[in-house]
C-alpha cells in the first residue's frame, strides 16, 4: 500500500518524465518565404511571411518575426504561435529587408537563417486565366496579369497530367500564351495548369485546372448493365439499369443509347433513345441511367452506348433464375459503409464468371438508393460507399453470372446502417378458444415501418390465477399455440417485435377460456356422433340402391317382398305413400291381410272361388291335401302355354316377374287387362296381384306340399 510519501515522489516523476527524454535544444525553424502578392485582396501592399517548423507539434512553441532594413537596426517583431504572419505595408519601407524567425519553448530557443530581398522583386501576380482551347489539336490559350501592373510579361510555366494519373509533366520558360499537347492519348482527359511571372517579381501560383478531352474517336468497352428490381425479384417490378461511361471510355460525348429486348413469346423489340430528348423513357443520374417501361416478359437484354462516331460492343444481360440453394451473406453495414461477404464455394463451375452483389434502398423508386459492384469469382466481399439512411431496410442480393450470360439469384438478406425499436404488429387476434388452450394469430410488422432486422416477436400471458408468463415466438408462421390455461378464467395477451434496438410497441388482446366439460357428457357426445354417422351411411347407401323402385331390401337381396305392393293390401288400406322416396316404409299399425285357403274344387269353380275370396275380408274355407295329382300335369302345360302369351315372366315360376310397382289407376286398369289374358290362356294363375303371382305359391304347390 502506498504511503503519501510515495505518492508524492510519483507525482513528481510523472511531471519531470516528458524531460528526461528530451533530445537536445529546440531545433531552428526554416528561413522565411516572403511575397508581395497582387489581387483584388491585398492589392500589391502588405507582405505575407511563412515558415516550416521543423519541431515537434506537441511541444507548444512560440514563434517570433522578425524584420529591419538592411544596414540598420531599427526593426520590428511580430510574435505568437502562428507559423505565417502579415508585415503591415505601414510598417516597411520599398527597399531590401533582412527578415528572420526565432522559435523558443520549454527546450530553449533557436533562430533561423536571414533572408534578405528587395520588396519590388517579391511582387507575386495571380496566376494566368486560361482563355480557350482546341480539342483537335489538344491546345490551350492563356492571358498574363502582367499587363494590369503595368509591367513587362515574363517567361510561363506549363504542367500536364491524365485524368487518372498522379504526377505532373511539366514545361518551362515558355513566352507566348498558348501551349499545344503533342501525341495525346486517345480517349483521355488532360488537366493543365499555367503559372507566369513578369520582367520582374516572383512566378504567380499555378492556375485552376482546365480539363480538355483528346479528339473524340468511338466508344470503347461496353456498358455495365443491370436490372432494377426493387425489393422484389418479379419481372414485372423490373427495369433496365447501366452505369455511364467514364470519360476515358465514352472517347466524346455520348448522344444516346440502343437497347434491344428479346420476350418469350419470340418478339424482338428495338429501343433507340437520344440523350437530348428522352421523352420520359429514359432517365440519367450523376452516375446511373436506367430505362422506364418494365421488363415483363423479357427473357434477355442487348444495349450499346454510341457517339458521333460510333458505338459500345453491346451489353447483354440475361433474366436471373432463382436457385434451389440459398447461399449465406453476412453484412457490415454503418450510414457510410456497407460490406457483403459470403462463403467460396469449395465446387467452382467453370463456366462461373463473376458474382453481382446489389442493394436496394426498400420503398425507393427506381435507380434511387440502388447501385451494384461485379467481382471476381475468386473473391467473396463486394464494397459500397456511400449515404444509407438510419432505420431505413436495405435488402443485398448475391447473384452469379456466367460465361454464357446466364444470371442467377443465389440469395438476399435485409440490413441496416442503424437499426431501432419496431412499430406494433398491425392485428392481433385469438382463435379457437378451449379450456386449456386458445390459438394466437398476427400480422407480421411491414417491412417499412420495423426499424431494423426483428429477431422474434415476445408474447406476454396475463392472469389471476396463472400469473404472467412470457414466451419469445420466431417468426413465420405467425401463430402460436397457448397451452396449460386455466378453465373459466379471463385472460390477457401481449405481444411486440424485438429488434437488436429493443422492443415495439404493445398489442394487445383478451379472451376467457371454456369452463371444463363432464367427461362422461363428453364420451356420450362422441358415441351419439359416431352412431348418427353410421345411420347416415346406411340409410346413403339404402336410398342408393332402391333406384326407380320402392323397396329399399331388394339392392340387399333381389326377391324380398314388399307387403305393400299386394293387391289385397292395397285394396284393404290405400296407402298413400309420400315418404316413399326417404325409403322409410309406412304401415299401418294392425292391417288386415285375409287368409287364403286352398281346398280341392272343380276346375270350372276354381277361378270363381279365388275372385270371391279377394272381395271379402276373410277366407273360411278348409283346406283340402292330395287330390291335385292328376291337375299338376294338365296346369304345367297350361302354364307354359301362358308363359308364352303373359310379358315379362319369373324364370322360376314362369308368372310376370315382380319389378314395378303399380301407382295409377290406369296403369291399374292395363296390368287388370293383361292379367285376364293370362288367365284366359291357362286357367292356373287365379291370383289377382302381380304381388301375388310373384311371391304367393299356386294351389298345386300349396296341395304339393
Amino acid at each position: 500500500m502506498a504511503t503519501p510519501r510515495t505518492r508524492w515522489l510519483l507525482s513528481i516523476l510523472l511531471v519531470n518524465l516528458p524531460n528526461c527524454f528530451a533530445q537536445g535544444p529546440t531545433a531552428a525553424p526554416s528561413h522565411p518565404e516572403c511575397c508581395i502578392p497582387c489581387g483584388e485582396i491585398n492589392n500589391c501592399a502588405d507582405i505575407h511571411c511563412s515558415w516550416d517548423p521543423r519541431l515537434d507539434p506537441q511541444i507548444p512553441t512560440n514563434y517570433s518575426l522578425h524584420w529591419e532594413p538592411e544596414h540598420t537596426e531599427v526593426g520590428h517583431v511580430i510574435s505568437g504561435t502562428s507559423l505565417d504572419w502579415i508585415i503591415p505595408r505601414e510598417h516597411f519601407n520599398s527597399g531590401k529587408l533582412r527578415v528572420w524567425v526565432q522559435a523558443k519553448n520549454q527546450l530553449g530557443s533557436a533562430k533561423s537563417l536571414e533572408v534578405v530581398f528587395n520588396t519590388a522583386d517579391i511582387i507575386k501576380l495571380p496566376p494566368p486565366k486560361v482563355t480557350s482551347s482546341h480539342q483537335e489539336e489538344l491546345e490551350i490559350s492563356w492571358n498574363s496579369t502582367c499587363d494590369e501592373q503595368q509591367l513587362s510579361a515574363g517567361p510561363c510555366d506549363v504542367r500536364f497530367q491524365r485524368e487518372a494519373d498522379q504526377d505532373w509533366l511539366q514545361d518551362g520558360d515558355i513566352i507566348h500564351g498558348s501551349y499545344t499537347i503533342n501525341s495525346p492519348q486517345a480517349c483521355t482527359i488532360y488537366e493543365i495548369q499555367v503559372r507566369c511571372s513578369c520582367d520582374i517579381g516572383l512566378k504567380s501560383d499555378w492556375s485552376a485546372s482546365h480539363r480538355i478531352r483528346s479528339p473524340e474517336t468511338a466508344p470503347v468497352g461496353e456498358l455495365d448493365v443491370w436490372q432494377d428490381c426493387g425489393i422484389s425479384q418479379e419481372s414485372s417490378d423490373c427495369v433496365l439499369a447501366w452505369k455511364k461511361l467514364p470519360i476515358s471510355a465514352a472517347c466524346g460525348v455520348i448522344l444516346g443509347y440502343e437497347a434491344r429486348l428479346s420476350y418469350n413469346n419470340g418478339t424482338l423489340v428495338l429501343v433507340n433513345v437520344s440523350v437530348a430528348e428522352p421523352k420520359d423513357s429514359l432517365v440519367c443520374g450523376e452516375m446511373q441511367c436506367h430505362f422506364t417501361t418494365s421488363l415483363k416478359g423479357v427473357s434477355t437484354v442487348s444495349i450499346s452506348a454510341y457517339n458521333a462516331q460510333g458505338a459500345t460492343v453491346p451489353s447483354y444481360l440475361a433474366m436471373p433464375i432463382p436457385e434451389k440453394t440459398e447461399q449465406a451473406i453476412h453484412l457490415t453495414m454503418n450510414e457510410e459503409n456497407l460490406t457483403v461477404s459470403w462463403g467460396l464455394s469449395t465446387q467452382l463451375s467453370d463456366n462461373l464468371k463473376e458474382y453481382v452483389v446489389q442493394y436496394k434502398q426498400a420503398g425507393g423508386p427506381p435507380g434511387q438508393g440502388f447501385d451494384w459492384v461485379k467481382v471476381k469469382k475468386n473473391q467473396t466481399t463486394g464494397l459500397f460507399k456511400g449515404r444509407y439512411t438510419k432505420y431505413t431496410p436495405y435488402k443485398v442480393s448475391l447473384f452469379t453470372l456466367s460465361h454464357s450470360r446466364e444470371v442467377h439469384h443465389l440469395s438476399s438478406v435485409i440490413g441496416y446502417s442503424l437499426e431501432g425499436s419496431p412499430s406494433s404488429v398491425p392485428s392481433f387476434q385469438v382463435f379457437s378458444i378451449a379450456a386449456t388452450q386458445v390459438t394466437l394469430f398476427w400480422k407480421s410488422v411491414p417491412l417499412s415501418k420495423q426499424n431494423g432486422v426483428i429477431l422474434y416477436y415476445q408474447i406476454v400471458a396475463d392472469s389471476r390465477v396463472d400469473g404472467q408468463n412470457v414466451y419469445n415466438v420466431s417468426a413465420p408462421p405467425n401463430t402460436f399455440k397457448l397451452l396449460h390455461l386455466s378453465p373459466g378464467q379471463e385472460y390477457e395477451v401481449r405481444i411486440r417485435a424485438v429488434t437488436a434496438a429493443g422492443a415495439g410497441v404493445n398489442a394487445t388482446a383478451k379472451f376467457k377460456t371454456k369452463h371444463l366439460e363432464d367427461f362422461g357428457h363428453v364420451i356420450f357426445r362422441v358415441v351419439s356422433g359416431i352412431l348418427s354417422l353410421v345411420v347416415i351411411c346406411v340409410a346413403t347407401l339404402y336410398c342408393a340402391c332402391r333406384g326407380e323402385k320402392k323397396a329399399c331390401l331388394p339392392c340387399f337381396y333381389y326377391k324380398v317382398p314388399d307387403a305393400r305392393n299386394s293387391q289385397i293390401f292395397r285394396n284393404k288400406n290405400q296407402i298413400n305413400d309420400p315418404w316413399a322416396s326417404t325409403c322409410i316404409p309406412i304401415y299401418e299399425p294392425h292391417p288386415k291381410i285375409s287368409l287364403l285357403e286352398v281346398v280341392e274344387v272343380q276346375r270350372w269353380a276354381f277361378k270363381s272361388s279365388l275372385e270371391k275370396s279377394s272381395n271379402n275380408d276373410r277366407l273360411t274355407r278348409p283346406l283340402v291335401g292330395d287330390e291335385c295329382s292328376q291337375m299338376d300335369c294338365k296346369e304345367d302345360q297350361k302354364e307354359e302355354a301362358a308363359a308364352e302369351e303373359c310379358p315379362r315372366t319369373d324364370h322360376r315360376y314362369g308368372r310376370e316377374e315382380y319389378s314395378k310397382m303399380v301407382d295409377s289407376d290406369e296403369e291399374r286398369d292395363r296390368e287388370e287387362e293383361n292379367r285376364e289374358d293370362c288367365w284366359s290362356s291357362s286357367e292356373e294363375n287365379q291370383s289377382t296381384s302381380g304381388y301375388e303371382k310373384h311371391f304367393m305359391p299356386t294351389a298345386c304347390e300349396v296341395l304339393k306340399v
